[in-house]
């Protein structure tokens, strides 16, 4: 079976993802591999994945989305998970699952916002 492969792009130093259709496991797992692959070749300044499109996000994807949230980290790559919406906020409470520690923001435009902040010195 095919699987779509998740656009990785680099603008202005920073690593930009917009997942824009439902990741199965394989699909994810791809995804994980060409994002640490890129953003262990060059760094850049900051990640930031935006799942705005996503209405529906399992709790694999979630771990999923997190470790690279964890990884980016231990690189020294600042992270943002963008475009969580209502029903998947409400979805990943009553899964328990906790993005404490995670910056998140409300769009693409506001975590690419937030990361330039970052690289200027500004407080979070």
């Amino acid at each position: 079976m095919m699987h779509n492969r998740v656009p990785i792009l680099k603008v202005d130093n920073f690593w930009l993802v917009t997942i824009e259709e439902t990741l199965h496991d394989q699909s994810v797992i791809q995804f994980k591999e060409d994002l640490l692959y890129n953003i262990t070749r060059d760094a850049g300044a900051g990640l930031v994945i935006d799942i705005s499109a996503l209405e529906v996000v399992d709790s694999f994807v979630t771990r999923v989305l997190m470790e690279i949230g964890r990884l980016a980290g231990l690189l020294g790559l600042p992270f943002v998970l963008t475009g969580i919406n209502p029903a998947v906020a409400i979805t990943l409470t009553e899964m328990g699952l906790d993005l404490q520690g995670m910056a998140t923001a409300l769009n693409l435009q506001k975590g690419l916002d937030m990361l330039k902040g970052r690289a200027r010195g500004e407080p979070k």
